[in-house]
């Protein structure tokens, strides 16, 4: 089979290469996928670094949420059949005409969802399902400022937000993704960040600021952010794609009142059982109603993986990138 295959750790994708490698085959346990849609995120271009917590051995195949068909059933799986269309993820594998995926990480694809859709769909719901429901607490009515906005964490936590019946700001430095998302998502506002956002976010909240701020890019963002939260605000740290890991100076949570909180989605889960199960099943009964609108940005073959990759790193993307095995 065709996969991208990780050879060594190195900058610019120096390490990866598109190569011919055995097709695997699933143990005790495990389903093979025909991949039809694996999901770009930004943990498979540190993968390609070492700069992801999780390391896999030499080589490997990157691509962390697939969507396809079973096309083989290892021993003991009787949960699923030949033929059937799943989603679901694995730690690596997922950029490849085949990966192999323990059967309990996979689940049906919703009808509702196209293959592409379902695969860019768990981790970036999740994620704002964490971070607005467990976390924040959001309640309806109350100001969300998504900041990364039209990124795949971003745009999750925007229609989410709606969907939970909250005033939405959405932030970005592109007018034109910040257009995007105002006709698909019906945002109660846009904000573009660049020269600055709190006088706007105050501006627009009526002098309150907002109650839960999204934030997945850290640094000056970050720093920015804690001037315009509402009293007795969440802000909730998801990552940090600017670069730069912020500190706060606890004086400025004191005097506003407001709580910094930390979103791990899967780590809440494993600390939690029970209540992960019940984020995972939340989200997708979502997407089985069609109350969300998970969107594709572009679909990329297989081979042209560095651009699919290049559109992340270069922040062109209003929704997922997915990579298509199956294209030419």
């Amino acid at each position: 089979m065709r996969a991208l295959v990780v050879e060594e750790l190195a900058a610019d994708y120096a390490g990866c290469a598109l190569k011919d490698v055995p097709t695997p085959e699933p143990g005790p346990g495990e389903v093979r996928v025909r991949v039809r849609a694996a999901a770009v995120n930004f943990p498979d271009l540190l993968q390609t670094r070492g700069e992801y917590q999780h390391k896999p051995p030499l080589p490997f195949i990157p691509g962390m949420e697939v969507a396809g068909e079973v096309e083989a059933l290892g021993e003991g799986v009787t949960r699923f059949k030949v033929g059937d269309a799943v989603v679901g993820g694995a730690r690596v594998g997922g950029f490849s005409e085949f990966a192999v995926s323990p059967a309990m990480a996979l689940r049906e694809k919703p009808e509702q969802l196209s293959f592409s859709q379902a695969a860019g769909y768990g981790t970036a719901y999740l994620t704002a399902y964490v971070a607005l429901v467990r976390r924040a607490r959001l309640e309806p009515g109350e100001w969300v400022l998504v900041h990364g906005a039209a990124g795949g964490v971003g745009l999750a936590a925007v229609d989410l937000a709606k969907v939970l019946g909250a005033r939405v700001i959405a932030a970005s430095a592109s007018d034109a993704k910040l257009a995007v998302i105002q006709s698909e998502y019906d945002v109660d506002a846009t904000v573009n960040v660049t020269g600055g956002f709190r006088d706007k976010v105050k501006e627009i909240t009526g002098g309150h600021g907002a109650d839960v701020i999204y934030d997945p890019v850290g640094g000056d963002v970050f720093d920015e952010s804690t001037r315009c939260i509402a009293f007795d605000g969440r802000l909730l740290s998801i990552g940090f794609t600017s670069g730069r890991l912020p500190t706060l100076p606890v004086n400025i949570a004191l005097i506003k009142g407001f709580s910094v909180m930390g979103v791990r989605a899967g780590e809440y889960g494993r600390r939690f059982p029970e209540k992960g199960r019940e984020n995972t099943q939340a989200i997708w009964e979502l997407a089985r109603e069609g109350r969300v609108k998970p969107r594709v940005w572009r679909e990329f073959p297989l081979a042209d993986w560095r651009s699919a990759f290049d559109s992340l790193a270069d922040r062109q993307v209003v929704g997922k990138t997915i990579i298509r095995p199956d294209l030419p």
